[in-house]
């Protein structure tokens, strides 16, 4: 029996998770493949012909773009496994008083993100509610794929890759939303709110994917690259050892994290990619990445227990299962 606790902001811990919602999953079917799981975002469905991919995902944190957010983040997912997003389902929820102009700009830019990843938009629904104070929309994205990974098959001595940078996405919504942030420089401010349009990692993870040398993909969103690596270790059963060194953070993220006093590898970071890459192949993963004109960095490996962050100064520290968002931390600062 679990005690009756309070919740914290974000995603539900893991343990409480594993009690409560992953032991309540209706009917057992024998065609799902991939069931929920702790550190998994996308079910896997078998078909007569291949394999039904779904993913779903809430943008909950931000107002301004958020039509672009929930294309992206629920795409995103779905690419992990290897596979093209191909169709979405969403939802759009809108405050009471609630204008034209409002869903006019969130399905102008659900819009435009689908068209650039090549994504349709097959329906969902659409509402106004009474006692909400930002808009909030929740998409499932859909493909269909002959073979997949997921985030649970990573292999020990795997090599850890990371695309582009940390805190991409969480970057550019305390720019655009902190109030204490609105006397930046306006290059800067310019410079890190544009990073939004950096957060689609189709082109990488399919990329990636198509080398064979990829076992298992993981886009970090809440708690950051840190609590990406500690959901693909958790859904793996591994550990890993990763230098904080390695990790690439841009100076505009360093900036903003400092004036914060947050960790930027704790802030939520939709935009990078963490593969696990059998060593052989390391070299051509990269290749291929960088032909496309994709930043990455290897940094660490995939180890058979404990999750081990070196610092700059070479000592270990061993990581939570858990991570709080740096973002949630600050909600207060939100508008």
């Amino acid at each position: 029996m679990c005690a009756d606790m309070p919740l914290p902001l974000g995603k539900v811990p893991p343990d409480i998770l594993q009690k409560i919602v992953l032991k309540r999953i209706g009917a057992p079917s024998p065609l799902l493949k991939v069931k929920p799981s702790i550190g998994l975002d996308v079910a896997v469905i078998t078909l007569k012909n291949g394999y039904l991919i779904i993913s779903s995902d809430p943008i909950t944190g931000v107002a301004e773009e958020i039509g672009w957010y929930a294309v992206n983040v629920a795409a995103n997912d779905v690419a992990t496994t290897g596979a093209k997003p191909m169709f979405l389902q969403t939802v759009i929820l809108l405050p009471e008083g609630s204008h034209t102009t409002t869903l006019k700009q969130i399905t102008n830019d659900m819009h435009t993100a689908a068209k650039k990843i090549g994504v349709t938009i097959t329906g969902g629904h659409t509402e106004t509610v009474k006692d909400l104070k930002r808009p909030i929309v929740i998409s499932t994205c859909i493909s269909i794929a002959e073979n997949y990974v997921t985030a649970a098959d990573a292999k020990i001595g795997d090599t850890i890759l990371m695309t582009k940078a940390a805190a991409l996405e969480g970057t550019s919504i305390l720019a655009r939303h902190d109030k204490t942030l609105q006397d930046l420089p306006p290059k800067i401010k310019r410079k890190a709110i544009n990073l939004a349009k950096k957060i689609s990692i189709v082109e990488e993870a399919t990329e990636a994917y198509s080398t064979g040398y990829v076992h298992a993909m993981h886009d970090p969103t809440e708690g950051g690259i840190i609590g990406g690596l500690c959901e693909m270790a958790e859904a793996s059963k591994l550990g890993f050892i990763v230098h904080k060194s390695k990790i690439p953070i841009l100076d505009v993220t360093k900036k903003i994290c400092q004036l914060k006093n947050i960790d930027p590898l704790r802030l939520i970071s939709s935009g990078t990619l963490l593969l696990a890459v059998d060593p052989k192949g390391v070299e051509e993963v990269k290749k291929r990445l960088k032909a496309k004109g994709i930043p990455v960095a290897e940094i660490g490996r995939f180890t058979p227990s404990k999750r081990i962050l070196i610092d700059e100064q070479g000592k270990k520290h061993t990581l939570p299962k858990a991570v709080i968002d740096e973002l949630w931390r600050l909600e207060e600062g939100i508008g």
